[in-house]
């Protein structure tokens, strides 16, 4: 009872404030004096310096501040939308305080502006309300200043602002962004919460039934999603979706403070799933980059932890090794290495990786498929300073051509490695220039060595949902376009080229053999205790057996015929063997029957004599009149080694196994030539042998087929 009456409790929670978006909860009735200070030092860093003729307010010379320390994530998020929402109407701000003449009747420092401009936003957008501060928090003087400055000035700010709406006839100042920044405002108002489950931790099940005990319903699509619902990603089968105003609540709950449940963007998902789709059991990976650590934990929760390995690259300071290292103690990842050097600074030959067959690269970019570039930047550690561009709705040609730059060494890089076998590329832009045309000089760069394969462009390994991503897997990319349920996102999977020699490892071929049970009934040979004492680990690991080898062979064999017509390869002697060209199988298919019963009634020592005395002639009549199974009634017969007595090689031996002879006779027959001289035969046999060889003979001009 007291389970089921917290959970009604959360429930009640949870429902009053589904009407309420995230910054309606935040700055309804303002934010801590600490916010605005922490969100005037992001704007002072990353705002717009104007030329100095367009130049109305001047900012000071402070620049490249260092980050604030932030109390919390909540408190973290609260400074940077508040100096993301400063930043997009920087000009509007400006001209409001000019029209208003607050700027020229209150001569502050300039170091100051950024806190003025900051507040000011917050200001109007509360319509001009007090702010309501809590007893027991601490008070700046500064932030207070400023406040007072504002509330002298409500009056003639209130009136500019009206001003302005009618002048432009703008219903709010929205209408001020550009086309492309007030869609993703639009968007990211309801695009959804995705979140990875940790099943290092826990399981997709147990997790589902953990939200329905708390009152959630399961719905089957992503635009169900409404109230106390949560639904499964098509393409991620690990991701779930939830609607965006219950992040704050959803934070707060068990499943998440445990990293049972971790969010994170979908994009990132796609990524690690795209590499686990090309992986095998043991293969390693390489990780290009740091970024927040998150996708770093779901690859390694997505591989086998006791046989892989991850390799992240670019954790240079011992302060972000630990920190690190603390959260992934905390996720339960023990599979993962960090590296100090950046991964354009390692040498593709590195004796530590080339047990790695997949690279993962999440270079920096545009981010301009994003709705939500706040939460982006900070859940991936991006740099700040995107905000900037992202604000305007396009990105410069100068920082577009020096991300391009960036990803195109990173990407030609990993490259490089010789026993990598793929590649995955992904980004959130929309620009060719961050996607398309850097796989191109990817793919165009020419490697070095004459053993090495080049790569080619492979199709999409996750699941098409939509028929625009139908579309979009033409051109053999990953594509999501921004919508109101994802943000955008590319991926491109790049696979070496097959190998035209055919040359594969034992290892290859014994996984792909044992997946096809070929390998079954084999039995490693175990040494004894004094062996295994004295032998490396190594030495062991490289023992096969004979018969194992033999079965490898046969397997390389029947490889190398799937990729022609089906063929039949006849039991002869190894010195036609290599003369006896490939037969395609076309015959009736009510032969089958007849064919194999007969050849089963056989006994071994008939068939031995059969078919060591069958000349090349006699069995290319055979063929030509055997019955052959249809394609779809063949069945994989898997090889057995027989040991057979020698056989004398008579004259008519080929039809001898049809003799009425005694016993002892076809006993004598299986012995070796040097065992038993000819005259030790009978009269009475060798007379008996001539007559039967003589109406052996009368009958097989009768019959068609007399090895039947």
């Amino acid at each position: 009872m007291e389970l089921q009456s917290s959970s009604l409790e959360r429930m009640d929670k949870i429902s009053s404030l589904d009407d309420l978006t995230i910054s309606d909860k935040a700055n309804s009735t303002g934010y801590p004096d600490y916010v605005y200070l922490n969100a005037a030092t992001i704007f002072q860093n990353i705002h717009v310096e104007k030329p100095q003729h367009q130049r109305l307010v001047g900012y000071g010379t402070l620049t490249n501040l260092p980050m604030p320390v932030f109390e919390d994530e909540k408190s973290q998020r609260w400074s940077f939308e508040l100096a993301f929402n400063a930043l997009k109407y920087q000009d509007f701000l400006e001209d409001l305080m000019i029209d208003s003449c607050f700027y020229p009747s209150n001569p502050s420092h300039d170091d100051s502006t950024s806190l003025v401009v900051v507040m000011l936003y917050d200001f109007q957008d509360r319509k001009f309300q007090p702010r309501l501060c809590l007893a027991d928090e601490e008070e700046i003087e500064e932030v207070r200043e400023v406040e007072k400055s504002l509330n002298s000035f409500k009056t003639k700010i209130a009136a500019s602002l009206a001003r302005c709406r009618i002048k432009l006839d703008i219903l709010t100042i929205d209408y001020l962004l550009p086309e492309t920044v007030r869609k993703k405002q639009e968007r990211a108002s309801t695009l959804p919460l995705y979140a990875w489950v940790n099943t290092m931790k826990t399981s997709l099940e147990d997790v589902c039934s953990s939200l329905v005990r708390d009152g959630f319903v399961k719905v089957k699509s992503i635009t169900e999603l409404e109230g106390l619902t949560f639904c499964q990603d098509l393409h991620c089968k690990d991701l779930l979706g939830f609607p965006a105003h219950l992040k704050d609540d959803l934070c707060g709950m068990e499943l998440f403070t445990d990293y049972k449940l971790v969010i994170q963007d979908k994009s990132r998902s796609l990524a690690a799933h795209s590499v686990k789709a090309l992986m095998n059991m043991d293969d390693d990976v390489i990780i290009g980059s740091v970024a927040s650590g998150l996708t770093i934990a779901h690859m390694s929760a997505l591989t086998d932890q006791n046989t892989s390995k991850i390799f992240v690259c670019g954790v240079k300071s011992k302060s972000q090794q630990e920190q690190l290292q603390n959260f992934f103690t905390q996720m339960q990842c023990r599979n993962i290495k960090l590296i100090p050097d950046t991964f354009t600074d390692i040498d593709p030959t590195n004796p530590p990786l080339q047990t790695a067959k997949i690279v993962l690269l999440l270079p920096p970019c545009s981010v301009s498929g994003v709705s939500n570039p706040v939460d982006f930047i900070l859940n991936e550690n991006e740099d700040a300073g995107l905000l900037q561009d992202i604000s305007r709705g396009s990105i410069s040609e100068e920082k577009l051509n020096s991300l391009a730059k960036h990803q195109e060494q990173i990407m030609t890089h990993a490259v490089k490695f010789p026993k990598v076998q793929a590649v995955v590329y992904c980004t959130c832009s929309v620009y060719p220039e961050e996607n398309e045309d850097v796989v191109k000089k990817a793919l165009a760069y020419k490697l070095e060595g004459n053993k090495v394969q080049p790569y080619r462009l492979s199709p999409p390994v996750l699941p098409l949902c939509s028929i625009l991503e139908i579309e979009n897997a033409s051109e053999k990319c990953f594509k999501l376009e921004p919508s109101e349920t994802n943000n955008g996102c590319f991926v491109a999977v790049l696979t070496r080229e097959q190998d035209p020699s055919g040359t594969v490892s034992v290892k290859d071929v014994l996984a792909r053999a044992a997946a096809k049970g070929l390998l079954d009934g084999i039995e490693k040979t175990k040494p004894s205790k004094k062996e295994r004492r004295k032998s490396k680990p190594a030495a062991q690991a490289a023992l096969v057996s004979s018969e194992t080898e033999g079965r490898i062979a046969e397997f390389l064999k029947k490889e190398s015929e799937e990729a022609t017509d089906i063929a039949v390869r006849p039991y002869i002697s190894s010195n036609s063997l290599f003369r006896e060209s490939k037969t395609n199988i076309s015959v009736p298919p009510n032969r089958l029957s007849k064919a194999i019963p007969s050849i089963s009634r056989m006994s071994p020592v008939k068939k031995s004599l059969s078919r060591s005395s069958t000349t090349e002639r006699h069995y290319e009549h055979c063929r030509s009149s055997a019955a052959r199974p249809r394609l779809e009634e063949m069945y994989v017969l898997k090889p057995v080694e027989l040991t057979l007595p020698p056989v004398i090689a008579l004259s008519h031996s080929s039809y001898m196994c049809k003799s009425k002879s005694p016993p002892h006779l076809s006993y004598f027959h299986c012995k070796s030539r040097y065992s038993l001289p000819r005259n030790s035969l009978t009269q009475t046999s060798s007379t008996n042998m001539s007559k039967h060889s003589d109406t052996l003979s009368t009958s097989t001009a009768k019959h068609p087929r007399p090895w039947l």
